[in-house]
């Protein structure tokens, strides 16, 4: 059964109708391809006009939407099931928020990492919520560089509320780790594209988030704080959720505007839950697309690049 948010009420009220609809006309014979025709010209009509016209907070609202496919499910789609998980610190321990591996996506292998959040309840505490530990960063930092011995490129796809805010967390070097895999990636001879397909808050999605291209999904966000958090620090209150979510500019049509991000990959109409299908095949023609363009530059250029590109975020001239 489909889920539907707040502002999506009138979508759902169509769709109903045009199931009454479908129904009738299936135990009564009674013919009702016209009013179903309407029906569904009104909804297309009533879709696009609400999608067209999101606030920043419908936008974070649907990022983090119940359907939205999730890290995996990008991977199996753009790898057609070739793709191999790898696991491990090599230190502490496997840290099931961060997944990695390589995959073939259109005949080249390539390196697959991203935060995964879980599907249900269960998977949600086994990922722990896409929230990684020291250890996620440190087993992605290391992917990372085994793709780099081997001259694969890397793809790493970020989905998460932040890194885990834990104690213990802490005593093992959040803000080390993070801070390494930044520098780390800086530095990376190889292409790499990081793409927001959901949240990218904090540096919990800076952590895997440098790279030659650095895209989002239409609705997606990417920011420092999230929306309730920078509430409750200001107003002491969640209820600003939404002044906040406006005043953080974090969509993706502000973080291209404020140069911040490279692209914006467009999504079905009515989000990628809507057609998932639909919404990989985009993804999976950026990616290829850009990493064709990628590898026609010299590696030292990229990196050159890259570390310019990051540098000159942030300043006003």
């Amino acid at each position: 059964m489909a889920t539907y948010l707040e502002f999506e009420a009138p979508i759902q009220e169509l769709e109903e109708q045009i199931l009454k609809a479908k129904e009738i006309a299936l135990t009564t014979e009674v013919s009702m391809e016209d009013t179903i025709k309407e029906l569904e010209d009104k909804l297309v009509q009533k879709t696009t006009d609400i999608f067209s016209n999101l606030t920043p907070w419908q936008r974070v609202q649907l990022s983090r939407h119940p359907d939205r496919p999730y890290t995996l499910a990008y991977i199996d789609a753009l790898t057609g099931g070739t793709f191999q998980e790898l696991h491990g610190d090599r230190n502490v321990k496997d840290d099931k928020a961060m997944i990695g591996g390589f995959g073939l996506l259109d005949g080249q292998s390539v390196m697959f990492i991203g935060q995964q959040k879980g599907i249900n309840t269960k998977m949600r505490q086994y990922r722990n919520f896409g929230m990684a530990n020291p250890e996620g960063y440190r087993k992605a930092l290391r992917l990372m560089k085994l793709a780099e011995k081997f001259n694969k490129p890397i793809v790493t796809l970020i989905d998460t509320p932040g890194a885990f805010p834990g104690l213990e967390a802490e005593e093992r070097g959040q803000g080390e780790a993070i801070a390494r895999n930044i520098y780390e990636m800086m530095r990376l001879k190889v292409p790499v594209i990081c793409i927001v397909i959901g949240e990218g808050a904090s540096g919990g999605a800076l952590g895997i988030g440098v790279g030659d291209k650095v895209v989002m999904l239409e609705n997606t966000w990417y920011s420092v704080i999230s929306p309730e958090s920078c509430s409750s620090i200001l107003w002491r209150s969640w209820e600003y959720k939404e002044t906040a979510a406006s005043a953080l500019k974090l969509t993706s049509k502000d973080m291209k505007k404020n140069k911040l991000v490279d692209d914006v990959i467009p999504e079905p109409v009515g989000g990628a839950h809507r057609n998932p299908q639909e919404n990989f095949e985009n993804v999976k023609k950026y990616i290829i697309k850009a990493l064709a363009e990628l590898k026609k530059t010299d590696p030292k250029k990229r990196i050159d690049d890259r570390i310019e590109k990051f540098c000159e975020m942030g300043v006003w001239k």
